[in-house]
């Protein structure tokens, strides 16, 4: 089952080896989005990108997620948050032994969990992901992959 509900109520969609749930979405007068993101040693991440239109923080909830915000990369630890400004390039992946847990929040989220469904639809339909199709669904979202260097 690729989405489910968590004991809290949101729902649950695994994209590859990574979890979103989203427990908060924009809408009726809300502009602020938040999801808890699990993250398991080594698994394939998002590529870095920006997104011109929200703000983004992170918080580490359980486990180091290692996080890039242009080019200052840390290992964020549980307690710790970063804020990444709008339009900056971002990115994080977990090298280290344990699951690592963290809650994103967007504002304004212009995203929402339509934007995982759609990746999710990319990436586990079977073979390797079409890069083109996974970039054309990250521009219809608002978000930029970062120019190689």
């Amino acid at each position: 089952m690729d989405a489910q509900r968590s004991q809290g109520g949101g729902e649950v969609i695994r994209i590859g080896q990574l979890e979103i749930e989203y427990l908060q979405e924009a809408g009726d007068g809300r502009s602020m989005g938040c999801f808890e993101l699990r993250v398991p040693p080594g698994s394939n991440v998002p590529p870095p990108h920006s997104h011109s239109a929200n703000e983004e923080l992170l918080y580490v909830l359980e486990g180091t997620l290692r996080h890039t915000v242009g080019r200052d990369t840390v290992d964020l630890h549980a307690g710790q948050s970063r804020v990444t400004p709008r339009g900056e390039v971002h990115g994080f992946s977990n090298p280290h032994a344990a699951m690592a847990r963290a809650l994103v929040v967007l504002t304004p989220d212009t995203i929402g969990p339509a934007y995982f469904r759609d990746v999710r639809a990319v990436v586990d339909g079977g073979g390797p992901p079409d890069r083109a199709k996974l970039m054309a669904v990250m521009q219809k979202y608002g978000l930029a992959p970062a120019q190689p260097a």
